[in-house]
C-alpha cells in the first residue's frame, strides 16, 4: 500500500504542469495571428493611395484567377473554331491571343478598383483613346468584327463556292481579318470580311451542293416540236453524272424571228464542276440533234431587190434605172 500511495503522488505534479504549456501555447497562437494581422494591414502610399499588403494579395488572386481563367477560354474558343471548320493557326492564335487580352484587361480594371484607384479618369481617357483608334483603323476593325461574324454565323465556310461580286471562287481559308478564295482560273483572291457580310453573295454549298444547269438551243421552224423535246430530254438523261435526285427538264422558252429556242436543264453535285459540265451538256444536245437530223437554227435575213422604172419623160423608157 505505501508503494501505490507514492505512485499517485508522483503523478501529480506531471499533471498539473501541463496546464500552464497550454496556456502558453494559446498565448503565442493568438500573437502569432495578431503579428499577421499587422503585417496585412501594413499600408503605405502609391501614387496618393494607400495601399494595404493585404489589398496586394487580392490583386495577385485576381490575376491568377483571370490566367486560369483566360486559359480554359483560350481552349474552348480553339475548340469551337475548329469544329466550325477553321483549320488555320494563325487565325486561331491571333482570336485566342485577343480573347487573353480582352480577359486580362478586365482583371486589370477590378484589381485597380479593388486598390481604391478612381477609374474615371481611366474611362474617360480610354474613350478618348478608342475614338482615336476607331477613326484610324475603321477599316480594320470592320472586317475584323466581320470575320468574327462570319465564323459564329457560319453563312460561308471553307469548302463553299461563292459568286462574290459576279466572280465564282471557292472558300480556301476564313480568316478574321479576309477570306482567302480561288477562282477557276487557279488565281488566289484575298477577299475583305466586310466585302462579304456588306454585299450579297451567292452561296451555292449553304446548306447542299446540288446546282442547275441551264442550255439554251433554237431550232428551224420546220422542225416537230415534240420531237425536239424528247431527243432533248434523252441527252440530258444520257449523261452519267447528272444529279441523281432530280431528272432533267426540257422548257419551249421562246418563239425567236428565226428559231424555236429550247432550254434544258440539268441539276449537278459539285458546283465548282459547273463550266466543265455545261460544255459537256452542249456538245451531249449538239451530237442529239445532229443524229435526228434537227437543224440548229441560227440568224437568217431576207433581202428583197426592187427594179423601178424613172418617170422623167425627156429619158424615156430605157432611162430606167435599178435602185436598191
Amino acid at each position: 500500500m505505501p508503494v501505490a500511495a507514492s505512485r499517485v503522488e508522483a503523478r501529480r505534479p506531471t499533471f498539473c504542469a501541463s496546464a500552464p504549456r497550454e496556456s502558453a501555447m494559446d498565448i503565442n497562437w493568438q500573437d502569432w495571428l495578431g503579428g499577421v494581422d499587422a503585417v496585412l494591414n501594413y499600408s503605405f502610399s502609391l501614387g496618393g493611395q494607400s495601399v494595404s499588403i493585404a489589398d496586394l494579395f487580392v490583386v495577385v488572386a485576381i490575376f491568377s484567377v483571370a490566367w486560369m481563367a483566360s486559359r480554359l477560354a483560350r481552349q474552348a474558343v480553339r475548340g469551337l473554331m475548329r469544329s466550325r471548320g477553321v483549320t488555320d493557326e494563325g487565325t486561331v492564335a491571333v482570336t485566342s491571343r485577343i480573347l487573353h487580352y480582352v480577359v486580362m484587361g478586365v482583371a486589370l480594371l477590378t484589381a485597380l478598383s479593388q486598390i481604391g484607384i478612381n477609374l474615371s479618369a481611366l474611362f474617360a481617357a480610354g474613350a478618348v483613346f478608342a475614338v482615336g483608334v476607331g477613326f484610324a483603323l475603321q477599316n480594320l476593325s470592320e472586317n475584323f468584327v466581320s470575320g468574327v461574324i462570319l465564323l459564329f454565323e457560319r453563312s460561308i465556310k471553307p469548302g463553299d463556292v461563292v459568286e462574290v461580286q459576279g466572280n465564282i471562287v471557292r472558300v480556301l481559308r476564313l480568316g478574321i481579318r479576309t477570306t482567302l478564295c480561288r477562282n477557276h482560273d487557279d488565281e488566289e483572291i484575298i477577299v475583305p470580311n466586310s466585302l462579304l457580310v456588306r454585299n450579297p453573295v451567292r452561296n451555292r454549298t449553304l446548306h447542299d451542293s446540288i446546282y442547275r444547269l441551264r442550255a439554251g438551243v433554237g431550232v428551224a421552224y420546220e422542225s416537230d416540236v415534240k420531237q425536239v423535246m424528247e431527243v432533248l430530254r434523252g441527252a440530258a438523261d444520257g449523261l452519267s453524272w447528272k444529279a441523281r435526285t432530280k431528272p432533267p427538264i426540257v422548257f419551249l422558252t421562246e418563239f425567236g424571228s428565226s428559231s424555236i429556242n429550247f432550254e434544258v436543264s440539268v441539276w449537278i453535285d459539285d458546283p465548282w464542276q459547273a463550266p466543265t459540265r455545261h460544255s459537256q451538256l452542249m456538245e451531249a444536245v449538239w451530237h442529239a440533234l445532229k443524229a435526228h437530223d434537227i437543224t440548229i437554227a441560227f440568224p437568217q435575213l431576207d433581202l428583197h431587190v426592187k427594179s423601178m422604172v424613172s418617170t422623167n419623160p425627156a429619158s424615156g423608157p430605157s432611162a430606167s434605172s435599178a435602185r436598191p
